[in-house]
């Protein structure tokens, strides 16, 4: 694989909660779940600690085990992380730190991905429209909390207090059986995570962006999957979220395109095959 990858924080002097790496056989992305700073945690190592730290675990994971199932890695990985935090940490809480993940390994003829939250693993065929996988853990009983944050103005209490509800509902629910799953302390999330095998030689290539870079197509319309996949291609990952980046400065206060953030973390990786 030929690997291009840029991460970007939403904001100078933040810790970035994306975490992209590859090999010439693996891609990972992460995209950490931030919460209000109110929200307590039980963990003191932070989500910047832990997608790293996962990132690392599921890349020797599928690296050292190429006969092991993708999901089962991530299972892995999920299982080496948590025995990292120690026993000051209290991993029941429903706010420990937590990850949507993407990865992919190239293994013989074939590429072998997985999608788990609202990440997106985006393959680039070299017939047909590109295919998009991931965003498979929607949380429909927060959605209408979710639209009601999006009609406030950034930066006021109001949004503060109902992004906070909207924060509590998602952490009750979530890795429960009643709402979303996603990459935390549960090793079982990982049997939710969508999975798939595709020929190596039908792909021009694969990406993977976290929501903040996804933003591009789904959020800003500043292009279809199409031209996204070629941009990431030919002009790389960092001119994709320098688009977005730009297109989210005409709209500070999130009336034309309305979200959660006016700036998200973003990370973008192309691999051409």
């Amino acid at each position: 694989m030929r690997v291009q990858l840029a991460v970007d924080a939403r904001r100078p002097g933040r810790a970035c909660e994306d975490f992209a790496v590859a090999t010439p056989e693996v891609l990972v992305l992460l995209d950490g779940s931030s919460a209000p700073d109110t929200l307590d945690s039980g963990c003191g190592h932070g989500i910047p600690w832990y997608v790293r730290r996962l990132g690392a675990h599921l890349v020797a994971r599928l690296t050292d085990h190429p006969d092991r199932a993708v999901a089962a890695c991530l299972a892995d990985a999920i299982a080496d992380t948590a025995a990292l935090h120690g026993d000051g940490c209290d991993l029941a809480n429903p706010n420990t730190p937590a990850a949507m993940v993407v990865a992919a390994r190239l293994r013989g003829d074939a590429l072998e991905y997985l999608a788990l939250g609202d990440s997106l693993l985006v393959l680039h065929p070299k017939q047909g429209p590109p295919r998009v996988i991931g965003d498979n853990q929607r949380f429909p009983g927060g959605e209408a909390l979710r639209r009601q944050v999006w009609s406030t103005v950034p930066g006021t209490a109001e949004r503060a207090e109902l992004y906070l509800q909207y924060a509590i509902a998602v952490r009750a629910a979530r890795n429960t059986g009643h709402g979303p799953w996603i990459a935390a302390a549960a090793p079982q999330a990982a049997e939710h995570a969508e999975t798939g095998v595709v020929a190596r030689a039908d792909l021009h290539g694969v990406a993977a962006l976290s929501d903040g870079a996804a933003r591009f197509t789904d959020r800003l319309g500043l292009g279809s999957w199409a031209d996204a996949v070629r941009l990431l291609a030919e002009a790389g990952p960092a001119e994709l979220i320098a688009q977005v980046r730009a297109a989210e400065l005409t709209d500070a206060d999130c009336l034309r395109w309305p979200r959660g953030k006016a700036h998200d973390d973003a990370a973008a990786l192309y691999a051409q095959l």
